[in-house]
């Protein structure tokens, strides 16, 4: 299939999308509706989180619902880690008509970051619904796509909708770093039950701006790569009274300040190219103008300045690596025997571990500071994005959300389509939920996303999935 970059008719399609945002969203109706707001809230009201809550009560009672709601007790599959018993996952099967083909896999995480009742407005595991959004921790990362996916499986048995291929759902903890990976451990153990032609999960997201107007929608062809190293400078030391010109701290506080003036070139692959590539002809402007020339010249450098005004784009034209903890020193009156500093790196796809360390050695340019990388990953290519993947995913968007254009997106931040990209089932993010620009709270207080958006996404995915599930080869 031909790379989503050299498809003309969906730039052809994007001109003049810009005059077209405001259209009418798609307002059909969805059966079932009550059903589903029930199981958003019990979902969002059980405690995922990892000081106080556990993912296995919400999989057990997932999984029970979906019993008494009709689901063959025989396709539900729960699995607890040895060692882990509150980081439970669920294995949902819906057998296609043609088991030669490869099933499609819709991937969620129920673990959530911690969240203080202290600290919010409002209770933060109670589902609340108040002036058109949804207040509670998780409801928009990521548990109201895990209730679609729940949801989706719900109605096409209710249907009794017939896919060609298998379609299975996996929703696993440990996304957000402290559970144990669910994920990977369905890769590492049960790697038949999740094997897949495709994999759909977050990460893809529409973008409103601050009046709440739809911008675009993104599809996440690609994500950056976490890469952590330690700086760590050490010293003989001895005592406060007696300085000395080579001192851990001070070397370790101007390699710092090295890394932290320091820009990694820019770098293209399909999925960011794909995104400045198109979004250039939406922004419009000075801004819109830069993404043509960066694409056009990734070396310029007036473009870069422009774009780098912005966090987002920054970080989505390159590598980055940043300064996120630091200690040094063992007493007040002490010279310090050793300085130490955590760099988070998150990288584009397919560079290995090994050249960005020796980018920060160069960088650092100092012998007396060594750089440690914490792991070593090896580097895999994203997910091919073709036409027949972006195909169903942008016609049935512009169905729903007339003159939104969808886009290729590389996500600066990783999910678990990581671990699954890796182990060879293509995974791609795409929700149909838009956000407001200040990003409704993920990760922070008082999360929450809008009623229709997710009324929407439950309709988007919906149909996608059957798309994907209804494809021939």
């Amino acid at each position: 299939m031909a790379s989503i970059t050299s498809i003309s008719g969906i730039a052809a399609a994007l001109a003049g999308a810009a005059a077209l945002l405001a259209a009418p969203a798609y307002a059909a109706p969805e059966p079932g509706e009550p059903a589903f707001r029930a199981m958003l809230k019990e979902m969002v009201e059980i405690d995922s989180s990892f000081d106080t809550g556990s993912c296995t009560a919400v999989t057990e009672k997932l999984a029970a619902r979906m019993k008494s709601a009709g689901f063959p007790a025989a396709d539900l599959h729960l699995f607890v880690p040895e060692g882990h018993p509150k980081a439970g996952a669920l294995v949902a099967v819906y057998p296609g008509r043609d088991p030669r083909l490869k099933p499609v896999l819709m991937l969620g995480h129920i673990d959530v970051v911690n969240a203080r009742r202290a600290d919010w407005t409002r209770d933060p595991f109670a589902l609340i619904e108040e002036d058109g959004y949804f207040y509670a921790r998780g409801v928009a990362d990521m548990k109201a796509q895990d209730a679609i996916w729940a949801d989706s499986l719900l109605r096409y048995r209710a249907e009794g909708y017939k896919p060609l291929r298998t379609i299975k759902m996996a929703l696993t903890c440990g996304e957000e770093g402290l559970f144990l990976n669910g994920a990977k451990w369905l890769v590492d153990n049960r790697r038949d039950l999740i094997d897949a032609g495709i994999a759909l999960n977050e990460g893809g997201y529409g973008e409103l701006d601050a009046a709440g107007k739809r911008i675009d929608q993104t599809f996440q062809a690609a994500q950056k790569v976490v890469m952590s190293f330690t700086l760590e400078a050490t010293n003989p030391g001895g005592h406060s009274s007696l300085p000395r010109p080579d001192n851990a701290i001070y070397s370790l506080a101007r390699a710092l300040d090295r890394v932290g003036r320091y820009d990694f070139p820019v770098q293209f692959i399909d999925a960011n190219r794909g995104y400045f590539s198109r979004m250039a002809k939406v922004v419009g402007g000075a801004e819109g103008a830069a993404m043509t020339a960066i694409v056009a010249n990734p070396g310029d450098k007036a473009a870069s300045d422009l774009l780098n005004a912005s966090p987002s784009y920054h970080s989505m034209l390159r590598t980055t690596c940043v300064a996120t903890m630091l200690e040094g020193g063992h007493a007040a009156n002490a010279l310090p025997q050793r300085a130490r500093a955590t760099i988070n790196c998150r990288v584009i796809p397919g560079v290995p571990t090994e050249t960005i360390q020796a980018e920060l050695v160069r960088v650092v340019a100092d012998p007396e500071v060594t750089v440690t990388a914490g792991r070593t990953y090896k580097p895999s290519a994203p997910a091919p994005v073709t036409d027949r993947v972006f195909g169903p995913a942008q016609r049935i968007s512009a169905e729903i959300w007339p003159g939104v254009p969808l886009v290729p997106h590389m996500a600066t931040g990783a999910t678990d389509a990581v671990t699954l990209n890796a182990a060879g089932i293509p995974t791609y993010g795409v929700s149909g939920l838009f956000r407001d620009p200040d990003g409704n709270g993920v990760h922070g207080l008082n999360e929450r996303i809008r009623v229709r958006s997710v009324m929407e996404a439950r309709a988007y995915l919906f149909r996608l999935v059957k798309a994907y599930a209804d494809q021939k080869d």
